[in-house]
């Protein structure tokens, strides 16, 4: 169920009347529990079966970590949690593509292999309770948590609906406090809640769903279009790639708020980001913190030669980039983004023994030009991302540097401007948090009728045919 779907809607509202219309603060925690379930039974109830048995295999790992006091049976167990969160990943997700990999790698070396392609579903958001699943066995283990004692709480802390698909990817030192704690109906945080989720609306529907009818096109064959089409098409996608996950990043915050949790955004304005160091910073920030503190710190970080700090740069976002899809095009974009990063780590020393450049590229002109380099950077590791292959991408590349002829964009471009615009807009309101001191002075009959007015604009301005979360496949 999509979360802009009428079905999602009745289900959330079944859900929500419920909830707080029961008195017993255990009866909210199952009922969340079963509602979770049977969301994403209604993808597949088989794959919630298989979601469910492996988040109780972990609860029981836990629990025999904090048992054992002996160093080698918790990093057995710990082993143990790893190998099947891990495995269950690779199966479902990777299987096929490390047997078609095999498959073309022995065909380049004149070795003739035939394998089968197995038939597999996609549980949908196994990226995302997978990374969930291992922080929570991981901090159990280095005891900066206990284990859960309650195996519901400790189920609805994977199952919990509103970030199951798409994240934000949840600590369980933050979400299973909240868990415990009885809820209390707060009209202040309902009206929070009802505001992300329309935001969230807003930028799924009139931004997403719309930049999709430019970029889909174009990138369908991108060999047959010109220069100026590729580029906009660029970055149209990237604002459809960012409205569309940080909308649903939005909605499930406000679904969250309404029924008293609190998840941590998943991002900060990441195209004002004046290096790619901050972009990440800002960008699918539950994910970047996520591979920061479990793969890059535990390699060593920053903390060895330069060498070695760039190879955990481009180890880390390569498997970044693996961790987003089964395709090769994701394994380049991964590197590529590890590339610059480590770039910019390169750059920072050299820049800082000279201070008249460093000054220069602090002041207010200099700043401007490393955000629009920066955001150009993005967007171009994006070609490679949306690319149907890395030989397509290649010759997307080359259009856009080299003035090629060919097909225009299919809609009118003002849309796109004012798309543009529009963004843009938000990007400098939210910027120092401009749109807050606007907004408190902004009566409260206003304040109502402009919820009404960003359901109606976002309504209007949606396409006919609503497409899926692009990181649903994730």
């Amino acid at each position: 169920m999509l979360f802009c779907s009428p079905q999602f809607c009745l289900f959330f509202l079944a859900v929500f009347f419920t909830y707080w219309l029961l008195p017993w603060h255990k009866a909210r925690v199952y009922l969340l529990l079963a509602a979770s379930f049977y969301f994403y039974a209604c993808w597949d109830y088989r794959l919630a079966f298989v979601l469910g048995a492996s988040t109780l295999m972990d609860y029981l790992v836990a629990r025999a970590m904090e048992t054992w006091s002996a160093p080698r049976p918790r990093k057995l167990l710990l082993l143990a949690s790893l190998v099947m969160n891990l495995g269950l990943l690779c199966w479902f997700k990777y299987v096929n593509f490390f047997l078609h990999s095999l498959e073309v790698a022995a065909g380049a070396a004149n070795f003739h292999l035939s394998l089968p392609v197995l038939r597999v579903i996609l549980p949908i958001g196994i990226s995302f309770y997978t990374f969930e699943a291992i922080n929570y066995t991981v901090d159990v283990y280095s005891r900066k948590i206990r284990a859960e004692r309650n195996l519901a709480h400790f189920m609805l802390f994977v199952l919990f609906f509103p970030h199951l698909v798409a994240g934000p990817i949840v600590r369980a030192r933050d979400f299973l406090p909240q868990v415990a704690r009885r809820k209390h109906w707060s009209w202040r945080r309902g009206n929070a809640g009802a505001w992300l989720i329309l935001v969230g609306l807003f930028k799924k529907l009139a931004i997403a769903d719309r930049m999709a009818l430019y970029v889909d096109p174009v990138f369908a064959d991108a060999g047959t279009y010109g220069s100026y089409a590729l580029w906009m098409a660029t970055i149209a996608y990237a604002l459809q790639v960012y409205c569309d996950f940080s909308g649903y990043t939005d909605m499930a915050l406000g679904l969250a708020h309404l029924l008293g949790y609190h998840l941590a955004p998943n991002f900060n304005l990441p195209f004002l980001s004046a290096n790619m160091a901050e972009l990440w910073r800002r960008w699918h920030i539950s994910l970047s913190s996520w591979i920061r503190d479990y793969l890059f710190f535990p390699l060593g970080g920053s903390r060895g030669s330069r060498g070695r700090t760039y190879f955990n740069l481009l180890l880390m976002m390569t498997l970044c980039g693996l961790w987003h899809g089964a395709s090769w095009n994701y394994v380049a974009w991964g590197f590529l983004n590890g590339l610059l990063l480590a770039i910019h780590t390169a750059f920072q020393p050299w820049c800082s023994r000279r201070p008249t450049l460093t000054a220069a590229l602090r002041s207010s002109p200099g700043t401007m030009l490393r955000v629009a380099l920066t955001f150009v950077c993005f967007c171009l590791t994006l070609v490679v991302f949306r690319s149907t292959s890395l030989v397509a991408a290649g010759e997307s590349l080359a259009h856009m540097f080299v003035p090629t002829a060919g097909a225009g964009l299919t809609m009118q471009v003002h849309g796109l401007y004012l798309t543009f615009a529009l963004v843009a807009l938000c990007h400098f309101l939210g910027h120092r948090d401009r749109w807050v001191g606007l907004w408190e002075h902004v009566p409260l009959w206003m304040r109502g009728a402009s919820f009404g007015a960003a359901a109606t604009l976002a309504l209007i301005a949606a396409p006919n045919a609503s497409k899926a979360f692009i990181y649903f496949q994730f």
